[in-house]
């Protein structure tokens, strides 16, 4: 049996999401047919569901507008599974600390929008993060910082800083797992029962 992954088509790498997906799958002894949700009405058919990066306020919008803020709640409600790497997770997020973002309200924590600099100060560092055997090659773009967590479970830091938090079903990065080689956050997320 396929699952059927939702993938988030606002902005970001979708495609590279898609791709780590079925990797990721393919690694569990799982198969996972990605599909592109641009409008509401697919969400509700889906098994697992990945909120991309892209521009925070543009992607809350689009939300909004579409339908898809409330498919997406009534998702992790049902507690599927949700990833949502970088401007997924400001719009994932319970404070965004940017009152143009519409937040989710699906991860207990404030964030830091581009907290980690300018897309001139990208970088990549090894990250140790809880639940993965060795470290992950993270990817920083324009990337936000937890400022502040509540109920949720801090799965990696980076200078001192949360970079990966657990709350529920949902897994949020302020890196882009997708821009690697390595599905291991994907399958994290996906295919592994938190503890």
């Amino acid at each position: 049996m396929s699952l059927t992954a939702g993938v988030i088509a606002v902005q970001g790498d979708f495609r590279e999401h898609a791709s780590a997906i079925e990797h990721a799958a393919r690694a569990h002894d799982e198969r996972a047919e990605p599909i592109e949700v641009r409008t509401s009405g697919t969400v509700p058919d889906c098994d697992l569901l990945l909120l991309p990066g892209g521009e925070s306020t543009a992607i809350s919008a689009h939300l909004q507008r579409e339908g898809l803020a409330a498919e997406i709640r009534e998702h992790v409600a049902a507690g599927k599974p949700l990833l949502a790497t970088c401007a997924g997770l400001i719009v994932a997020c319970t404070d965004a600390g940017d009152d143009r973002v519409d937040c989710l309200d699906l991860v207990d924590a404030t964030v830091a929008r581009n907290a980690f600099g300018r897309q001139r100060d990208s970088f990549e560092t090894r990250l140790d993060v809880e639940g993965l055997d060795e470290p992950f090659p993270a990817v920083f773009i324009r990337a936000p910082q937890v400022a502040s967590v509540g109920e949720c479970e801090v799965l990696a830091t980076f200078d001192g800083h949360p970079v990966a938090v657990r709350d529920g079903p949902v897994i949020g990065t302020a890196v882009h797992p997708e821009l690697t080689d390595d599905a291991r956050i994907h399958g994290l997320a996906f295919f592994e029962s938190p503890e």
